[in-house]
């Protein structure tokens, strides 16, 4: 064990924990956090996954454990079932030679098992709110003895709309429990949470330098967003991709954009919330194991995802927040790596590329797409290369005793060569190159597309922005226009119903003009609809109305609190658009 973990004054049972672990020295997040928490003192963390945060409430938490008492002493809340059983069995790891009992209670299992073990006694819980709270209403789960909460990944617990059920479970804890809260961003709503629920919190964050991306290349492509799957189709065929992990904004998006992959020979598999946990395991397992190359997922899903070797992260959707961001792609360059992270981008989201590389303090580089003679010479290429292993590796008797009785025969040799890699060629009409438009880049009034690979500018449009198409005809982005020259759009240019299948387009009465942004509107409706909030999608904030779209099954949900809706104490109403 190192000097710094020695220095930490852990039990040594903790100390061999960690030497067994192969712990080499404590991250920022650690050094920081585990003294306080040892104090007793409330505290938050800001920290991105991956900083080794877990240990950082794990390893206190498991010090201060009491024996013989039946009833938990510790309860860790988190959003994911996937980051629960994480969490639970880092905490049983770290715990080992201390006999501690830890017991994930999340959904999507059966309750037999889990009541049978807290009947036994367990010493720590980790949970989602939902089953949590399902137990704690059924008298199953006994929170009296609670001496530590912790809430992990409190903005995605917020974003998902669990903030009622979290308060509700606190409620039920001892007033002079601690308090911790690790949270990757900090909205206005986890501050407000924090102010409610915590005494005079000690604060630890990772600074943004340490947050780095450095070992990770960063491009960006302008396109638009009707050709946003033939463009990662494209870059799929030039790209050295052992594994890839892409993010999109909506559950719904992660099964489309999987199955269409798959049916232009990309096989990938989707993870959402919608997966059983079973279902969900599974993909994961594969994932790990190399069976599956492509893993399509919203970042909900994604949480507590925590896997080496990742070589590439496509942004198919940009996030909303910068913080999101560095988030996601610190998913590949780890363990000394490098990494590929790339972003598809329309022309109305380059305000918000803008913010991610002040954020990062690093610059997304613009990269032109594949062209199709670029794809077609790959092909060729690597059809050469393959060809050459075979010749190097000489196990072709069989197929050359055919080749000599067909020349034997008459047939020409060179002739039944290009037969022959003709065959070997037949998949690639299951292929075609797909198509990519013209880009419009709003910003510097100029289109960028195939012909623009030569090096030559386009010639510039007389049409003044907004003027292509007007009404229905237009095609909506899938985030909020950059407010530079908005006044161009009319409110008939947004057309009532949402153009993404299964989805209904609401209005709410404020707009930029109150200060507002994406995250404030997902947190608000998820939080009075009660709604997850990954499953809201489009929004565009006007000067003093906001559009956004829902799942049509839980529009009635939505209508149904309009009269009871507030940001930052406005109140404000939602109807159809």
């Amino acid at each position: 064990m190192t000097t710094e973990f020695s220095a930490l004054n852990l039990r040594s049972e903790l100390a061999q924990a960690i030497t067994a672990l192969g712990y080499v020295e404590p991250t920022p997040i650690q050094a920081g956090m585990i003294p306080l928490m040892l104090t007793g003192v409330d505290v938050i963390g800001q920290a991105q996954t991956g900083t080794g945060k877990t240990a950082a409430f794990a390893l206190p938490i498991l010090h201060k454990l009491e024996n013989g008492k039946r009833a938990p002493q510790a309860l860790v809340m988190a959003p994911t079932r996937e980051l629960a059983l994480q969490v639970a069995e880092a905490m049983t790891s770290l715990g080992q030679f201390c006999n501690a009992q830890v017991l994930a209670i999340y959904g999507g299992s059966a309750y037999a098992r889990q009541i049978s073990q807290l009947r036994r006694g367990v010493d720590v819980v980790v949970g989602t709110p939902g089953r949590l709270l399902d137990m704690l209403n059924r008298g199953i789960l006994d929170l009296s003895e609670i001496r530590t909460v912790v809430l992990d990944e409190a903005d995605e617990m917020l974003s998902m709309g669990f903030i009622e059920d979290i308060e509700a479970i606190l409620a039920a804890t001892p007033a002079e429990r601690q308090t911790a809260l690790f949270s990757a961003t900090m909205p206005a709503e986890i501050r407000r949470l924090a102010d409610k629920y915590m005494h005079a919190p000690q604060s630890v964050s990772i600074q943004r330098e340490q947050v780095t991306v450095a070992a990770i290349e960063q491009r960006y492509y302008l396109v638009n967003e009707k050709d946003k799957t033939a463009a990662l189709t494209r870059l799929f065929e030039v790209e050295p991709i052992t594994s890839a992990l892409i993010f999109v904004r909506t559950r719904a998006g992660t099964g489309e954009l999987a199955n269409e992959l798959a049916t232009r020979g990309f096989p990938s598999e989707a993870l959402n919330g919608d997966l059983a946990q079973e279902a969900r395991e599974r993909t994961l397992n594969r994932f790990r194991a190399g069976q599956i190359k492509v893993l399509v997922a919203t970042d909900v899903a994604a949480r507590g995802l925590d896997i080496d070797g990742i070589s590439h992260v496509f942004n198919y959707d940009v996030p909303d927040d910068a913080e999101v961001y560095v988030h996601r792609i610190g998913r590949t360059g780890r363990a000394g790596k490098t990494g590929i992270a790339i972003s598809l981008v329309t022309p109305f989201e380059k305000r918000r590329l803008r913010e991610i590389e002040r954020f990062a303090r690093t610059k997304l580089n613009l990269a032109p797409l594949p062209s199709a003679e670029e794809i077609l010479a790959r092909r060729e290429e690597e059809l050469i290369n393959k060809i050459n292993v075979w010749i190097q590796r000489g196990r072709s008797k069989a197929e050359r005793a055919i080749v000599e009785k067909m020349v034997a025969n008459g047939v020409d040799p060179l002739e039944l060569a290009a037969i022959a890699l003709k065959i070997a060629r037949s998949d690639e009409k299951q292929r075609p190159v797909a198509a990519v438009s013209e880009v419009m880049d709003f910003e510097q009034n100029r289109f960028r597309g195939e012909k623009m690979r030569g090096g030559a500018r386009p010639e510039r449009r007389e049409r003044p922005f907004g003027g292509e198409k007007r009404g229905a005809e237009r095609e909506f982005p899938t985030s909020r226009p950059q407010p530079q020259r908005r006044d161009s759009f009319k409110r008939n240019d947004f057309a009532a119903a949402s153009h993404e299948d299964g989805m209904v387009r609401l209005t709410m009465n404020m707009g930029r003009a109150h200060g507002i942004r994406p995250g404030d509107v997902v947190g608000a409706i998820a939080y009075h609809a009660d709604i997850p909030g990954a499953v809201i999608g489009k929004i565009y904030i006007e000067d003093h109305h906001t559009l956004l779209d829902v799942p049509a099954e839980l529009v009635g949900k939505v209508l149904a609190k309009a009269g009871g809706y507030s940001i930052r104490k406005q109140d404000f109403v939602v109807e159809r658009a």
